[in-house]
């Protein structure tokens, strides 16, 4: 153990007793004092279901560190359901929010001078932002996800939060009844946990075992699954060994484990938005990583993991399968992932995924030698419509290429009352844009605008683009991040009603058929729009911001 730990400072010397008189006040003891300080950041709320357990998780943590010697403090930070709020104004504060918690836990973290930290999350920002915390502190650290819901039941079928999407484009279009939209609605959550495809929480779930900051099959025990309660007994335990071995974020978080993350994402169909947040990670932690890398590493990686949206099984599936560590495993046995980095339990990566168990006859994930696809599903696209790139997720069922007349919309509101009013027609290109990062600010998530496409029937003959982004669980030819932004004058700005665009993915090209000196002379036009907010919290994220393709992070400006 280090042999002068951060938490001395606040509680040792006879200049410290006004810090011990307060921690005394509230149950702390002499005894409690003396031992390793680790901060539990909990990420528990009350606004959304999959965040809502962790109380429980919480105090099995806290019984696991305690029981390996340390002394436990528990500290809340807040969350943003992009589930509830999305297709809001409120869906804003989403990417903020990751933000907000990074920065709230690195405030109580360097403020109260934990020895060691485990992060306790859920919700989609609250597992970067647990991460982004982790890395800026640099203590010995663990990040535990609270675990995927369980599917619900409709119809004799599974369904998730995806179904309800999709089914208010049905129910718009006549496809379904009122009745069978409201009988989506009660059945798709049936509990705590969070959403349960490979949407974003579990795709960053995924991310944290391969990244090592998240012991090997930890995170993929469902939330209300009684394991889940061992789980996090453990991991209280092991991050006193972590603090014993003197290992921190920063010794894990290498380029190869920032690669090892993307082949994750990519085999196993993962969101779009894991691309963000592994630039956002890589740029606190100091490893160089481009948007490019993630096309280089999704086509030279098979997509395995036959998961929603685009696939058959949810996150409890792979669980039962064999879990996040037999894909690990697979990917290491083809070459496709370094078995050799180290994780937090202190085995290697190789060592950890030797103990996967496969499920007997399990076809959730496939091998290697016959994969569902033989790339994965990040693409990266440029051209004149996105000269600093975008991405778009290709599972398979996807075109290859498409040519349509934009329609063109200034935020997601009036896409989506378009779309809903059957405004929207077979070949067109819905452009959304001022949605980006410091547009909307806070780059909206368009689920609501691309689960009705798909509901209406559209999915296959209608393409997206936007410089907001997209929920794990869009499914379609959708493209996303488009950068530069059109607040900060990108060529979406100057898209006009029926310009032309084409899709290749294969060239891996987004152009608007508009010649170039036109969109010179059109953006030579263009004038900054006032921002949307003049004070408060999205004013500043929105003078901050870098763009999608730096990751979205707030920066301070030195001059």
């Amino acid at each position: 153990m280090p042999l002068k730990l951060p938490s001395r400072t606040i509680v040792e010397g006879r200049n410290r007793a006004g810090a011990r008189a307060m921690l005394k006040a509230i149950g702390y003891t002499d005894a409690d004092l003396a031992k390793p300080i680790v901060g539990i950041a909990n990420t528990w709320i009350e606004t959304m279901p999959c965040n809502f357990h962790l109380r429980r998780l919480a105090a099995k943590v806290k019984e696991g560190v305690r029981a390996a010697g340390g002394t436990p403090m528990e500290f809340n930070t807040i969350a943003i359901s992009d589930g509830i709020v999305m297709g809001t104004e409120g869906m804003k504060a989403s990417l903020v929010s990751r933000e907000v918690i990074a920065d709230s836990i690195e405030l109580v973290g360097r403020g109260h001078m934990f020895d060691a930290l485990v992060t306790l999350v859920g919700c989609d920002k609250t597992i970067p932002a647990g991460a982004m915390a982790l890395i800026r502190l640099n203590v010995p650290g663990i990040l535990l996800y609270g675990g995927s819901i369980a599917p619900g039941k409709f119809e004799g079928r599974d369904v998730t939060i995806q179904d309800v999407y999709e089914g208010i484009g049905a129910q718009a279009a006549g496809l379904i009844t009122a009745e069978q939209l409201k009988g989506l609605e009660d059945a798709a959550c049936p509990g705590a946990g969070a959403c349960g495809g490979q949407f974003t929480a579990n795709t960053m779930s995924t991310v944290m075992e391969f990244m090592g900051l998240s012991p090997a099959g930890f995170n993929s025990v469902p939330a209300m699954d009684s394991a889940k309660d061992d789980v996090a007994y453990r991991t209280g335990q092991l991050v006193m060994e972590l603090l014993e071995r003197g290992l921190c974020p920063k010794d894990i978080l290498t380029r190869q484990a920032f690669e090892n993350a993307i082949a994750g994402v990519a085999a196993t169909g993962g969101s779009t938005n894991a691309v963000l947040h592994l630039l956002a990670m890589a740029r606190e932690a100091g490893v160089p990583l481009a948007l490019d890398d993630f096309d280089a590493i999704s086509a030279r990686t098979p997509l395995i993991a036959d998961l929603r949206p685009s696939g058959r099984y949810t996150a409890v599936d792979v669980h039962r399968a064999g879990g996040i560590p037999l894909i690990v495993r697979r990917l290491i046995e083809a070459g496709l992932v370094d078995g050799d980095q180290r994780t937090v339990t202190g085995r290697t990566l190789k060592e950890e995924a030797a103990l996967a168990r496969e499920a007997p006859g399990q076809d959730v994930i496939r091998p290697v030698s016959a994969p569902l696809k033989p790339t994965g599903g990040l693409v990266i696209l440029k051209g004149n419509l996105a000269p600093d790139g975008c991405v778009v997720k290709i599972t398979g069922h996807e075109r290859m290429f498409h040519r349509g007349p934009a329609r063109v919309f200034d935020g997601e509101e009036d896409a989506m009352r378009a779309v809903t009013a059957g405004k929207i027609k077979p070949n067109d290109v819905v452009v959304i844009r001022y949605e980006g990062p410091r547009g909307g600010p806070g780059m909206r998530e368009m689920l609501a605008v691309t689960g009705a496409l798909v509901g209406e029937g559209l999915g296959e003959s209608v393409a997206l683009v936007t410089d907001g982004r997209f929920s794990g669980a869009t499914r379609g030819l959708m493209v996303g991040h488009v950068a530069p932004e059109a607040a900060r004058g990108g060529p979406i700005a100057a898209v006009n009603e029926g310009d032309v665009i084409v899709f290749d993915i294969e060239k891996r090209r987004l152009d608007l058929e508009v010649p170039m000196e036109e969109i010179t002379r059109r953006l030579s036009q263009w004038r900054e729009p006032a921002p949307r907010y003049q004070s408060g919290v999205f004013a500043k994220y929105a003078a901050l911001v870098s763009s999608a393709a730096e990751g979205a992070i707030t920066r301070v400006r030195l001059s």
